[in-house]
């Protein structure tokens, strides 16, 4: 889908010699979901939108909080906080960006079809001071109120009731709407085309208001799932970079002349997650009854996967085993972090004390191109499952049929990955270990579990001043969370990014691809 005439209009004014041009290709195994930045929740896609999109604050090459749209912000008081917002910066269209824009902006990311009004929620209730100022009331204190407002990215309210955009696409019911085509920000980049499952390109916007430290001028991500296609086209230099690169060609890539690779762990857990709530388990063997629901299976099933042979083996060594729950270690503790230790013969005796001597079989929902090696993953823990007398059938989907399915629970057993730029555990706990209430909290929480006292735990934690009541309470929502084994977690992720030697780019531990930072040489 092309841009509209008048951004179209524009790219094609800007006055870029064939010297000058810069353009940039890099590649993953999938393809961002939407281009409506408040319908879908995912990396990719937050990161792809995110380079026409903006946020209030955002975060540096660190990851330190740092100003966009807005320049200045202030705590009032405990339920208040007020934003100056940058003057003279344009839409894509050049429709000016006021106070207006970020009201709606909010207010649309906090509606039901929103897989990000968790953190719109949040922000609390925003009102307009003046055109530059806007001011957040909150129905409680917020102790990470920067952090959820670098999840909000900012559209153009007038450009969103021109095109009948006024809330974001239901992913989950596979909706379609003009806003899931094309875009309108105030980023560097702007929308140039759209072709789902193929590739996006993006191009600069010459009157953004920053000014870019890296010289890339036209952006094509493109979409190739198998990973030999994938990793020929780097060596060949057809593609510049590579955001996930298979495990078992890293030690090769190392070696290939032209290529170089930036790595670092990631800030995201994988981990398998259960149907808690059902009577009856569905897409199984067993009538009547939920296995699932008792804690045992659970333990069984955590103690029957050995995670150095997965580390060592699937993994090829790019994984971080953990008993953690968080996509950081900053927000966990050692205790938390010790796994249950692999033993076949006690995951056996769970079983068997659960009623289920000669175990069961069950379905195992996967994605098969959004986490490394998800779907060998699913594989390799079914073969392990089996000598405790589990029979996994692994369903292994795209991630864009995948991810519009789970969020309606219509699952026995998951794999899931949470991760991105904050580090603090709160950001897992509500939307994830929360039980659902139906106003975001729980959005994530696809085993339908219910636990007050761990809601306890993590609803203190969220209004909590105090720095060190705040760590207790959150190291006592993990460790209720551990105790009763609502996931399974495996591992966090390492990554290393793989590039022709001629790329210059910032890796953070978030794995988002800030193309306004890479240099071409």
């Amino acid at each position: 889908m092309r841009i509209d005439s008048a951004i179209a209009t524009l790219a094609l004014a800007v006055a870029f010699s064939a010297a000058d041009a810069r353009p940039f290709r890099w590649a993953s195994q999938g393809d961002p979901q939407t281009i409506d930045p408040h319908s879908q929740n995912e990396l990719l896609t937050n990161s792809v939108n995110g380079q026409m999109y903006e946020t209030l604050v955002n975060r540096g090459k660190k990851l330190e909080i740092v100003p966009v749209l807005a320049t200045e912000w202030k705590e009032v008081d405990p339920l208040t906080w007020r934003f100056t917002l940058r003057k003279g910066v344009k839409f894509h269209d050049g429709t000016p960006f006021t106070a207006d824009d970020v009201l709606f902006s909010v207010q649309r990311a906090s509606q039901p079809s929103s897989q990000i009004r968790v953190y719109a929620t949040a922000l609390g209730k925003p009102s307009k001071i003046d055109d530059f100022t806007v001011e957040f009331k909150l129905e409680e204190p917020n102790p990470i109120m920067l952090e959820h407002a670098t999840l909000v990215q900012i559209m153009s309210r007038q450009w969103c009731m021109k095109n009948k955009v006024e809330r974001p696409l239901d992913f989950s019911n596979k909706e379609e709407s003009y806003a899931s085509t094309h875009a309108n920000g105030t980023g560097p980049y702007m929308l140039k085309s759209r072709e789902p499952d193929v590739k996006t390109v993006l191009v600069r916007n010459p009157n953004w208001w920053g000014k870019p430290s890296g010289n890339v001028t036209e952006v094509t991500y493109l979409s190739i799932k198998s990973d030999p296609t994938r990793v020929s086209a780097l060596i060949a230099g057809n593609i510049d970079m590579i955001l996930d690169p298979p495990p078992q060609d890293v030690p090769r890539l190392r070696r290939q002349p032209g290529i170089r690779l930036i790595e670092g762990t990631e800030n995201r857990i994988i981990f398998f997650g259960f149907d808690q709530a059902r009577d009856e388990l569905l897409y199984s063997d067993v009538k009547g009854k939920n296995p699932f629901k008792d804690r045992r299976v659970r333990e069984a099933i955590y103690r029957a996967i050995d995670i150095e042979a997965l580390k060592r083996v699937t993994m090829r060594g790019q994984a971080q085993p953990t008993g953690g729950i968080t996509p950081s270690i900053l927000a966990s503790s050692p205790e938390i972090e010790k796994r249950l230790p692999y033993d076949v013969n006690r995951a056996k005796q769970l079983l068997a004390e659960a009623g289920y001597p000669n175990g069961f079989g069950f379905t195992l929902d996967c994605p098969n191109n959004r986490y490394i090696n998800d779907e060998q993953i699913c594989i390799a823990v079914a073969g392990m499952l089996a000598k405790i007398g589990l029979k996994v059938r692994v369903n292994a989907q795209p991630r864009a049929i995948y991810f519009a399915r789970l969020p309606k629970r219509d699952t026995s057993a998951y794999m899931l990955g949470w991760g991105g730029a904050i580090t603090d555990a709160q950001t897992t706990l509500t939307p994830v270990l929360h039980s659902p209430d139906g106003k975001g909290a729980g959005d994530y929480n696809w085993g339908n579990y219910v636990n007050k006292k761990l809601d306890q735990f993590i609803d203190a934690a969220r209004v909590e001043p105090d720095a060190a009541k705040r760590k207790q309470q959150i190291a006592g929502a993990l460790a209720e969370h551990n105790a009763q084994i609502h996931h399974v977690p495996l591992h966090r992720q390492v990554i290393p990014w793989a590039m022709r030697e001629n790329i210059r780019a910032v890796h953070r531990a978030d794995n988002w691809v800030e193309t306004q930072w890479v240099y071409v040489d």
